[in-house]
């Protein structure tokens, strides 16, 4: 039988209602001829409270019983899952990460597939089950231990068994009914997009759009897995939500495709850093030592007066989140007090926003960075900094310009028509 793999979220298994509201999703897909994998998250809530459990046990924690205590979650929900299909009279199974089994690397809390065999989960289908329900986010390390895949990791599971399975589509059920050119919230003129490429819909992911875990995508990128994002709250055929697919499979792409934000920004700024091979180094090294998650990077002419410092000197910007701040603050003192490297001051501004439009139509288009420029310009919106890819532009702006540029920016490329 061709096998179908379903991941629901933990808003769509919330509570015991919408577990049978899954369920009979599920159901319909047995109905229709599939061997099914359900992949299910936390019961929604139920992981912060894991993790605020063990934090007032003990606020030093060892990884490895963190990783115990926060995957039971899905642990629960995959058991009610599988009591509730087996209530509709589908033969059903509930798996455990250690049963399956899956197999991960041992970095707790941030663990990486190795391999997912299929033998036990396949001899259950021979037997007559219709339905393997897995609980999400966990695996084995070679030690025999419980791990976690990082937050987001159910998304990452589903695609990895959907890979692991050559299952026919990966269907994430969701509290949104697809993917939209931008957040609905911003703008009342966003439009659901019908496909979205892999490369799009990575950006985006990364960008900060929050409908698919970033991780997830990559894999599919790599698998060919075919994602398809939908509402469980809504009845659902085959032509809806959003299928997130290769690029060849889309007829034709607009130039832009999305707009995505991210609110908590902040840009940093090493004033008159000496200017020699080897500076980068000796600033992203430390920072990535740190765990600085660092976005856009520009080196630019200093403004200092050059008779002050003897030598080629230049200024060294670089945006991070903002929560990152304190750590990427620390990294620069102790490299410049080991004499890695030298800077007048440090700048910080922490009340920027990075705004983005991405596209895959741009490989083929110019004028694309004008129009935004021009867009931002009429609404006089102030560019900080700017970064590009192939099918992306990345700006920073004054936080408080935000919502006004993604709007102003959704309507100069017309993403509302399709």
């Amino acid at each position: 039988m061709p096998t179908l793999v379903m991941k629901f979220g933990g808003t769509s298994v919330a509570d015991l209602s919408r577990i049978k509201n899954a369920a009979n999703k599920v159901k319909a897909e047995v109905a229709r001829g599939y061997d099914v994998i359900v992949i299910v998250s936390a019961m929604s809530g139920k992981t912060n409270e894991l993790v605020g459990w063990v934090e007032q046990t003990s606020p030093l924690f060892d990884a490895r019983e963190y990783d115990a205590i926060v995957s039971s979650g899905e642990n629960v929900t995959a058991g009610l899952m599988a009591l509730t299909l087996q209530e509709m009279d589908v033969p059903a199974r509930s798996w455990q990460g250690w049963q399956v089994p899956i197999n991960t690397t041992s970095a707790h809390s941030a663990a990486r597939f190795l391999d997912i065999p299929r033998t036990n989960i396949e001899a259950k289908f021979a037997e007559g089950f219709k339905v393997a329900v897995v609980a999400g986010f966990q695996g084995v390390s070679p030690e025999g231990r419980i791990t976690t895949l990082g937050r987001g990791g159910s998304d990452t599971t589903a695609v990895a068994f959907a890979a692991a399975f050559g299952a026919e589509r990966c269907d994430i059920y969701t509290d949104v009914d697809g993917i939209y050119t931008t957040d609905p919230r911003i703008t009342s003129k966003a439009r659901k997009l019908d496909r979205i490429a892999f490369e799009e819909m990575l950006e985006l992911a990364s960008l900060g759009a929050k409908v698919l875990q970033t991780r997830s995508v990559e894999l599919a990128m790599r698998y060919k897995v075919k994602l398809r994002v939908l509402s469980s709250f809504e009845d659902t055929d085959e032509t809806s939500g959003t299928l997130v697919c290769d690029e060849d499979d889309i007829m034709e792409s607009k130039v832009v495709s999305g707009v995505a934000y991210s609110r908590d920004e902040a840009k940093v700024t090493l004033v008159t850093v000496e200017d020699r091979p080897g500076i980068a180094a000796s600033i992203f090294g430390p920072l990535a030592d740190a765990g600085v998650n660092v976005d856009m990077i520009v080196q630019n002419i200093s403004e200092r007066d050059y008779e002050d410092y003897p030598g080629s000197v230049t200024d060294m910007t670089f945006s991070c989140p903002v929560n990152q701040v304190a750590r990427a603050k620390q990294a620069m003192e102790d490299a410049k007090a080991k004499g890695l490297i030298n800077y007048e001051e440090m700048v910080v501004d922490d009340d920027v926003a990075k705004v983005s439009v991405v596209g895959i139509g741009m490989r083929s288009h110019a004028g694309v960075a004008a129009k935004m420029f021009k867009a931002l310009s009429a609404d006089n919106v102030n560019i900080k900094v700017i970064a590009t890819s192939e099918i992306k532009i990345s700006v920073l702006i004054d936080r408080k310009y935000m919502e006004l540029a993604v709007q102003a920016l959704h309507d100069a490329f017309d993403l509302e028509k399709a």
